[in-house]
């Protein structure tokens, strides 16, 4: 087994009881010579013959013309001529206790959940998760995203991976684990991923729990979901008060941690908004209060609260037929109420200048790991974003809606050697991503990335993009993209 450079230890991923030797990676100090610059920022900045110097510590030193900036002795050199370099992504809405394939459809079914549920909080299955959540924090890693938001877990085996991956025991993407998310009895995510209360107090005991066990994120469900919607219509239905999430917001915000809240009606976001939640997830359309929420809100962390769209969880419910998603004909129904709501959405914050950020949703039924590439690629084609915004949302916005800007999200000095080394340029074609030449997370090389996909899945994913493609989109065309810098 080959030493990984970064900790001095043996690199090993488990996955479903296997051990996998990863790909060594290499550390600085380094420079990257001839490569084109694909600076992420909204208008799409391109600059070619660029050389970045990367310290011993990770972080960017010095980015200039390859003439100008002579590679200082000791640093190793590595010719780029010919690719492109991207800021690391960050996926803002990931789940890592699955990776994407369609379940069984018997265990999509209601009287099934609580024996799932029982599995899930055993020994036997905190031990699978755990192993389950290395290797998907690896795929991402290995497909450019060198940041990981998640927003609702089995139990703490996130916020278990991410101290190993601090403490240098393997390398990884930077994690910000939510742990369980927080829900009403009943509600969405409840029992399998989800701590429940039923008043404010309640709420705020279940945030302290997730603060003791070192959470850097909490998550709430605002309204109820697609997949365990009740009847059509269903999906959206406000669940959490607004005095349950408000005792949440305040318990979180008083240790400097955000709250991101599932929550996919105009009723269930206003309440959330009011709370003080600082990114709504997946999103529905807008009211002037809601508007005016997202630019000030008092009760937020800073002031203001952003949007995270998941567009890839939905696309596929939607537009495959049930016999391949396993889904049942309520929860296809709810999929396309909710997918024409996150649309307008997405064009209502796009209208007011409200940040749009990236997340993929990943775990759940056709999002892998290794696919951010889709959903940057869905927020073009349906959200209206050219892939200069898009791409930007993936990185410095992101950065920004998770108090990040100061350590990552771009390519500058004084910030962690996060990059995606891609053998095309990503502003002419997202697919640049699926295989990434070379992924730095701060400042640990990946030579050579490799993720385990899955054919069928991907071939049934593709046969959409191809049949999109060859025709206009479906929503007509929107005014130019207001997000702020």
């Amino acid at each position: 087994m080959r030493p990984c450079s970064r900790c001095s230890r043996s690199e090993r991923v488990e996955t479903m009881g296997f051990e996998v030797t990863a790909p060594p990676a290499r550390t600085g100090p380094f420079a990257l010579t001839g490569v084109t610059l694909v600076s992420g920022d909204r208008d799409g900045s391109v600059q070619a013959d660029r050389t970045i110097l990367v310290g011993a510590d990770g972080v960017i030193a010095r980015i200039g013309s390859d003439a100008d900036t002579p590679v200082p002795v000791g640093h190793r050199s590595i010719d780029l001529a010919g690719t492109w370099v991207i800021p690391g992504l960050i996926n803002a809405h990931a789940h890592l206790f699955s990776d994407g394939k369609p379940l069984p459809p018997i265990l999509l079914k209601e009287s099934a959940q609580g024996l799932v549920s029982a599995f899930s909080h055993s020994p036997l299955g905190a031990a699978l998760f755990k192993r389950r959540t290395r290797a998907n924090v690896r795929t991402q890693l290995h497909s450019g995203v060198t940041t990981i938001r998640s927003v609702g877990d089995v139990r703490y085996e996130v916020v278990g991976v991410a101290e190993e991956i601090e403490a240098g025991k393997y390398l990884g993407p930077r994690v910000l684990a939510s742990g369980p998310l927080l829900a009403v009895t009943g509600g969405h995510g409840a029992p399998q991923i989800a701590l429940t209360a039923d008043s404010p107090w309640e709420a705020r005991r279940n945030t302290r729990r997730n603060r003791q066990h070192g959470v850097k994120a909490i998550k709430i469900s605002a309204t109820s979901g697609v997949t365990d919607a009740r009847a059509i219509g269903y999906a959206g239905r406000p669940e959490m008060t607004e005095e349950e999430m408000r005792a949440i917001c305040e318990e979180a915000h008083n240790a400097g941690i955000l709250v991101a809240a599932h929550a996919q009606s105009k009723e269930g976001i206003v309440a959330a908004l009011r709370a003080g939640v600082d990114t709504i997830e997946h999103g529905a359309g807008m009211t002037p209060e809601i508007v005016e929420l997202f630019h000030r809100n008092p009760r937020s962390l800073r002031g203001t609260s952003a949007l995270v769209p998941t567009l890839l969880a939905c696309f596929p419910l939607v537009k495959f037929d049930r016999e391949v998603t396993g889904i049942s004909d309520i929860s296809k129904a709810n999929a396309e109420m909710i997918w024409e709501s996150m649309l307008q959405g997405i064009q209502d914050a796009r209208d007011n200048g409200i940040s749009i950020g990236m997340g993929t949703d990943s775990a759940l039924t056709f999002v892998t790991h290794y696919d951010a590439w889709r959903e940057m690629d869905l927020a073009v084609r349906y959200g209206g974003l050219t892939r200069a915004q898009s791409l930007h949302a993936a990185t410095a916005v992101n950065a920004r809606i998770l108090g990040l800007d100061a350590v990552t999200g771009s390519i500058e000095p004084g910030k962690a050697a996060d990059l995606v080394v891609l053998d095309s340029n990503p502003l002419d074609d997202f697919r640049a991503l699926k295989a990434p030449r070379m992924v730095v997370a701060r400042g640990a090389i990946i030579d050579h990335p490799s993720v385990t996909r899955f054919p069928e899945l991907d071939a049934r994913l593709d046969t959409l993009w191809v049949t999109d493609t060859q025709h206009q989109p479906e929503r007509p065309p929107r005014a130019p993209c207001t997000v702020p810098p």
